[in-house]
């Protein structure tokens, strides 16, 4: 191959391809050794160049080398004779096929490719929804479409998510949450050591008393993907064609945008990752893949310094926390406090373990002035909603770690029958309580979250922790019959029913007061007593209502009320009467087995007192 070499461009680590050529930075210093590797994929003929030192500025080696098509070559660092795989490399060979046995050969190594440039993004503009809209919906790239009811031809991949993309703006979803889509090791794939010569050794035939056996290594797939990764490149196997990974998902993140969807990446950064690489990693997603938003994952991240950024300003970030003054510094309000504090008092009311009503409704109101939170009450950690009503312990022997894995704390309860049941009774409590636990999650003042399968009650088989699992367990079965298409309506409808309500997920925190005197408080609580209600923890019943007048949408200006019974026997509510000739009508009733949510709402008799069954929540809207 004959080449030029000239000096490059400090300014963007990793590399940068061209016609003819690529540019080439990385770190080494004018003391080191430094050479690329360039081998060609067809001929396998490996090219050694030497970098000089002068073209080297700090601790970084930069140069332009033309005269090779990056298509048809991969590379390497040599520093020191040392082999470095580039941390910043765009692309990563040799993991294209999911779980390739042959990875685990003698002589397999990882190498750095080139990302082509070629997508044409046609004018694609960034949806910026506003956090008041915002359904968060997250899922596995590859579980999601592999299992029945996918197209069989793009099954775990990119194209596979894209084919669903109207199913998932029909039900209501804003935003998707992708575990983890940028190259990371699915195996484990053992070191290679030299044995030294007494272990090589073995006694002659006739001295041997039982044959040698070498312990066969078993694999366990890191399914999820948590762990280090190399950063910078798209899993090239969840892409139909993995030559084209990059624009796969370059065309899926396209058409989301072209539904006025968003696409949020969750990243996991070990502790003690360079700051400096962490900031890199993320401006490159946005501005290399439109990315909106990430789910910062990981210790000791740079946070401060990620919110501040000029670059991330208006991208959607999600973590567990952050310093109260980047709050106010905020303007663009794209900060989102991401824990689990919600699911433990939903969970517990919905099964009566230790409830406390006072912690549910500081959930269910919970909203920062400028900032806001994310609600769960289902994730990859734990049960399925499903299984949240079907199980009271995990089941995780499929994970090979003798149950011991996952969360022991999980608030669940069976209703009577570990596991699939037929009896009548059983199902129908199972299912009020996944109506109960919509209607909490959906009416919450901050962002909710939806995990990948729910709304049509996939099942995880009471495995909790199924990060190893890639298979049925894992997947999401895309069952069609008549129950699971009522299961997505009534979930689609409730989404609905919080977009034509906006004062549910009003931006600014409720006050319990009527500040702005349009006849009710924004939000107020009811008991046996209308506007009284006692939230000691044994009260187990309440009624919620949102003055609509408060409506940021001066068209939809409804009251809503909640009518929430806990207790195992049927409860009395009080029902605050309406002025200005509005009534109330029933919109929702969860202990109706018939109908799940009414069209048309039901008018409700002028009665002060509202009659709850036990278990059961009742919406109601004034009108």
């Amino acid at each position: 191959m004959n080449y030029k070499m000239y000096e490059g461009d400090y300014a963007i680590r990793g590399t940068v391809s061209l016609k003819n050529g690529a540019v080439f930075t990385f770190l080494g210093e004018k003391e080191d050794e430094c050479k690329i590797c360039l081998s060609s994929k067809k001929t396998k003929e490996k090219i050694m160049i030497d970098v000089p030192a002068e073209y080297c500025r700090g601790s970084l080696r930069s140069v332009k080398i033309v005269g090779f098509r990056p298509a048809d070559y991969e590379y390497d660092y040599y520093i020191n004779g040392k082999r470095i795989l580039d941390e910043y490399a765009r692309v990563i060979t040799g993991r294209e096929k999911w779980m390739d046995f042959g990875r685990k050969e003698k002589d397999f190594v990882l190498s750095g490719g080139f990302l082509e440039e070629n997508f044409n993004w046609k004018n694609d503009h960034f949806p910026e929804r506003k956090r008041e809209e915002l359904v968060l919906y997250k899922l596995h790239m590859r579980g999601f479409t592999m299992d029945r009811g996918c197209s069989r031809k793009y099954a775990g991949t990119f194209r596979g998510l894209q084919e669903k993309i109207p199913y998932l703006s029909a039900l209501g979803v804003t935003t998707l949450e992708c575990m983890p889509i940028y190259e990371f090791e699915e195996m484990t794939i053992p070191q290679k050591h030299e044995l030294p010569d007494y272990v090589k050794w073995k006694p002659a035939k006739e001295d041997r008393i039982a044959p040698i056996e070498e312990p066969e290594i078993s694999t366990k797939v890191n399914f999820w993907g948590y762990g280090p990764g190399n950063y910078f490149a798209v899993k090239s196997s969840y892409a139909y064609n993995p030559q084209k990974a990059a624009n796969e998902l370059k065309a899926l993140i396209h058409e989301l945008h072209n539904h006025d969807m968003e696409l949020v990446m969750e990243i996991y950064f070990p502790e003690y990752t360079n700051h400096n690489l962490i900031l890199d990693v993320l401006r490159f997603w946005v501005l290399e893949y439109h990315v909106d938003g990430f789910h910062l994952l990981g210790d000791n991240l740079p946070i401060v310094s990620i919110a501040s950024d000029a670059v991330l300003s208006r991208t959607k970030l999600f973590y567990l926390g952050f310093d109260a003054y980047l709050f106010d510094q905020s303007r663009h309000e794209n900060l989102f406090v991401y824990r689990d504090e919600y699911q433990y008092p939903a969970k517990k009311v919905l099964n009566h373990l230790n409830a406390d009503m006072t912690e549910f409704m500081d959930q269910q109101r919970k909203q920062g002035v400028n900032y806001s939170y994310v609600n769960y009450i289902t994730g990859n950690n734990g049960f399925t909603l499903n299984d949240l009503f079907t199980y009271n312990d995990r089941h995780n022997e499929a994970n090979g770690e003798g149950n011991a894995d996952g969360n022991p704390w999980n608030f669940s309860s069976n209703q009577g029958v570990e596991g699939p049941s037929r009896k009548k009774g059983i199902l129908n409590a199972r299912k009020r309580q996944w109506k109960n636990a919509w209607i909490m999650l959906l009416t919450a003042q901050s962002v909710p979250l939806i995990w990948s399968g729910d709304e049509f009650k996939n099942s995880q088989e009471g495995n909790n922790n199924a990060y190893c699992q890639d298979n049925e367990i894992g997947w999401i079965n895309w069952k069609k019959n008549a129950q699971s298409r009522r299961d997505i309506g009534f979930v689609s409808s409730l989404l609905q029913f919080r977009k034509n309500h906006p004062v549910i997920a009003s931006r600014k925190p409720f006050t319990f007061s009527d500040y702005k005197t349009l006849g009710a408080p924004d939000l107020s609580l009811h008991g046996v007593n209308a506007w009284m209600t006692d939230l000691n923890p044994g009260n187990m019943a309440i009624g919620v209502m949102y003055c609509g007048a408060y409506s940021a949408d001066e068209t939809r200006t409804e009251d809503v009320y909640i009518a929430y019974n806990f207790f195992s026997g049927t409860s009395q509510l009080a029902l605050p009467k309406l002025s200005g000739g509005r009534k109330w009508y029933l919109q929702v009733d969860t202990a109706d087995m018939d109908c799940d949510y009414y069209e048309e709402p039901i008018p409700v008799k002028n009665l002060q007192k509202l009659e709850l069954s036990p278990m059961s929540v009742k919406i109601l809207i004034g009108k």
